[in-house]
């Protein structure tokens, strides 16, 4: 059996640590207030939000993590950017916000043309996915620190004031949809790395595909489904299912979950087959479902229609009156 707090990323650990960076920053509001600018501070969950006026800026910040080194372990660099992408403009859309712009941060032992020139092609991939411009970066060359290379960056987002998404509206009864995944996406890399590469090598073969393959597959963006879902129906909450599984549910409201989630397949299946019990699976994989949109029950059909024109999404359960996440086909509670 092995934990991702066993392989290394201690996620309660880690919340405990950031809380002094946290107060800090929030003390730092007070030098916006009244100006241009000036953060919201009642939400903040995935994106931080700032006031222009009619409308605000959101503003994210995340990175690829150690997918770096499958990519560097088999000398395949051109669908990274496509992740660093990805992790920035899906949590934008869980405030409504439209993603516009990003900037890159790659931080390396040493520059290699090559290397450059593949991740420079994921980073046009994911913008043309997400119909955003990248418009600057910084490249940072450090061989006393780096023993390989980083991969981050910031987006923007634009939503107006009256089409913010808060989770504020949620309420028992709502419906609950899942949009699929692509598979692993950019988190919990560190778990199945340690657990699988040892055993099978990046080479082994798994339902038709590499190890590899699996690992590297580029995370799913999800802007043009969302931005005509929130054109065509109530959206009362979004969550980007990212580290933390689906208790990144838990973002939103206070309100809880009663779900059926999809088939553990691929490699889930492998991963859970080789020894991490399947509700440490739900707290750190996104186990198939990569984003989760709440609406209206009244309203789950045309919700469901507008987003399976573009990705496969599926109602998952409802929102319910009692706190806490129940997984009903697995009987597990979060």
């Amino acid at each position: 059996m092995l934990t991702y707090a066993q392989a290394g990323v201690d996620d309660e650990k880690t919340s405990r640590a950031l809380k002094g960076i946290v107060k800090m920053a929030q003390a730092t509001f007070e030098f916006r207030r009244g100006k241009p600018g000036e953060p919201r501070e009642d939400i903040g969950h995935y994106a931080a939000l700032m006031d222009f006026g009619e409308f605000y800026l959101a503003m994210t910040t995340d990175g690829v993590g150690t997918k770096t080194l499958i990519a560097e372990a088999v000398g395949k660099f051109d669908t990274i950017g496509i992740d660093m992408v990805a992790m920035n403009v899906n949590d934008l859309l869980c405030v409504g916000a439209e993603p516009v712009a990003l900037v890159d941060y790659l931080a390396v032992r040493e520059p290699d043309e090559r290397v450059f020139e593949e991740i420079g092609k994921g980073l046009y991939a994911g913008a043309r996915q997400a119909g955003i411009a990248v418009v600057g970066g910084e490249t940072a060359v450090m061989p006393d620190l780096m023993k390989g290379f980083d991969l981050a960056g910031t987006a923007l987002g634009v939503v107006g004031k009256d089409k913010t998404i808060t989770g504020g509206k949620i309420s028992p009864g709502d419906a609950v949809i899942g949009i699929a995944s692509s598979g692993i996406h950019s988190n919990g890399l560190t778990l199945a790395r340690k657990l699988l590469i040892p055993r099978y090598g990046l080479d082994y073969e798994y339902e038709g595909r590499e190890l590899w393959e699996w690992l590297l597959e580029p995370t799913r963006i999800y802007v043009k489904p969302v931005l005509e879902l929130l054109e065509s129906v109530e959206v009362h909450g979004l969550a980007h299912i990212t580290g933390g599984g689906l208790n990144n549910l838990k973002r939103l409201t206070n309100y809880g979950f009663s779900l059926e989630m999809p088939p553990v397949e691929g490699i889930f299946r492998l991963i859970h087959e080789n020894g991490v019990p399947l509700e440490e699976m739900f707290r750190v994989f996104n186990m198939g479902v990569g984003m989760v949109v709440v609406v209206p029950r009244e309203e789950r059909e045309e919700a469901l229609s507008v987003l399976n024109k573009h990705v496969e999404s599926f109602e998952l359960g409802t929102v319910r009156r009692e706190p806490g996440i129940t997984l009903e086909n697995y009987g597990i509670k979060l």
